[in-house]
C-alpha cells in the first residue's frame, strides 16, 4: 500500500539547526542597525578602573582583598585600579581612623604596583591631618590623587587648603558626590557643590563621583566646568548615562570606574559597552582619559603608563 504524501513539507533544516538560524535571524537587525551607528570595536580597550574599594570583599587582610579584587578584574580585562579607603566604611572619620585605613590600602598595593594606583583618604572636617597624609602619601609616596567622602561638603572653604596642596602636586582630587530624593547625609557633596568649588579652583583635577547619582542634574551641574571629569561609577548599569553625558560633555570627560566591590565590574563596564559609542570614545571613556590625567603625576613618580 502506498502512504499519502505529507502535507507537511520535509524541513531543510534539522530542529537545533532550525533553532539557531530562528535566533540569529531574530537578533540579525539590531545588530546591523547598531554597527551603522557606531564602530565596532577591533581591538580590546585598555580598561583603568578609576572607583574601587577594599569594603565588600572577603579577606581578613589588605593583602587577601586585594588579591580577591584583582582576581574579578582579570576575569573582565581590567588592567589598572585605583584603590582608596579601608574598612569599615565611616561617614566621619576621626584623624586616627583616616590614617589607619590609608595604611590598609598601602599594605593592599604593596607589590602590585604595576597593577594598582591609589588615593589617600582625607576630610574637609581635619585639614591638618589631611594635608600631613597628603605630604606623607602623594609627595612622599606612592598614591597619586585624594578621595573626599562626606564628612564635609566640597562647597565649604575649609576644603581650599586641602585642594590646594593637592593641585600643587598634580594630583587627582575625587570627590564623591549624590542627590538623593530623601535628602543627602550631613557633609554629603552634590555635583552643584563640586561646581563651586572647580570655581573656586580652576586648575585642580576634579572628578564628580557617581555622577551625582541623580545624573541628570549632575551631568548639568558641572557642564560648564572644563576642569571637571564626570565619574560613571556606583548605582545600576542604567540606560542612557553615558550616552547623555557623552552628548552634554563629550567623550574626554568621562572616566569609567565600577565601585567594586560594592558593585561588579561587568555590570558598570555594561553601561560603557552598551551605549552605542565609537571605538574611540569607548577607549577613552574605559581607561585614555584616566591615563591621560594621571600621566603628569605617574611620569613624576617614575611609574610607567602603559
Amino acid at each position: 500500500m502506498q502512504h499519502s504524501q505529507s502535507i507537511f513539507p520535509e524541513p531543510a533544516l534539522n530542529r537545533r539547526d532550525w533553532l539557531v538560524a530562528s535566533v540569529l535571524a531574530t537578533t540579525a537587525t539590531p545588530l546591523l542597525t547598531r554597527s551603522a551607528t557606531a564602530d565596532i570595536p577591533t581591538a580590546k580597550p585598555v580598561i583603568w578602573d578609576n572607583h574601587c574599594h577594599l569594603s565588600g570583599i572577603s579577606g581578613e587582610t589588605p593583602a587577601q582583598r586585594m588579591t580577591a579584587l584583582l582576581n574579578f578584574a582579570d576575569r573582565c580585562g581590567i588592567q589598572r585600579l585605583v584603590v582608596y579607603m579601608g574598612w569599615p566604611f565611616v561617614h566621619d572619620p576621626e584623624p586616627a581612623e583616616l590614617i589607619r585605613q590609608n595604611n590598609q590600602v598601602l599594605d593592599a598595593i604593596a607589590g602590585h604596583e604595576d597593577r594598582v594606583l591609589a588615593y589617600a583618604y582625607v576630610s574637609g572636617n581635619h585639614p591638618q591631618t589631611s594635608l600631613q597624609e597628603i605630604r606623607r602619601l602623594i609627595e612622599n609616596g606612592p598614591m597619586v590623587g585624594i578621595k573626599l567622602w562626606v564628612a564635609r561638603r566640597c562647597d565649604d572653604n575649609a576644603v581650599d587648603e586641602i585642594i590646594a596642596a593637592t593641585t600643587e602636586l598634580n594630583a587627582a582630587i575625587f570627590q564623591h558626590t549624590w542627590i538623593k530624593t530623601t535628602g543627602n547625609l550631613a557633609g554629603e557633596s552634590t555635583p552643584t557643590d563640586v561646581a563651586k568649588l572647580a570655581q573656586r579652583h580652576p586648575h585642580a583635577k576634579l572628578i564628580c563621583g557617581h555622577a551625582g547619582g541623580n545624573w541628570e542634574l549632575g551631568i548639568r551641574a558641572i557642564r560648564p566646568y572644563k576642569n571637571v571629569l564626570l565619574g560613571i561609577a556606583g548605582c545600576d548599569p542604567t540606560v542612557g548615562l553615558v550616552e547623555m553625558a557623552v552628548r552634554e560633555l563629550g567623550a574626554s570627560r568621562i572616566l569609567f570606574g565600577s565601585d567594586a566591590a560594592g558593585r561588579s565590574f561587568s555590570s558598570q563596564l555594561a553601561k560603557v559597552t552598551g551605549a552605542g559609542l565609537s571605538a574611540e570614545q569607548q577607549q577613552s571613556i574605559l581607561g585614555g582619559n584616566l591615563r591621560q590625567l594621571l600621566t603628569p603625576i605617574l611620569t613624576a613618580k617614575g611609574v610607567p603608563t602603559e
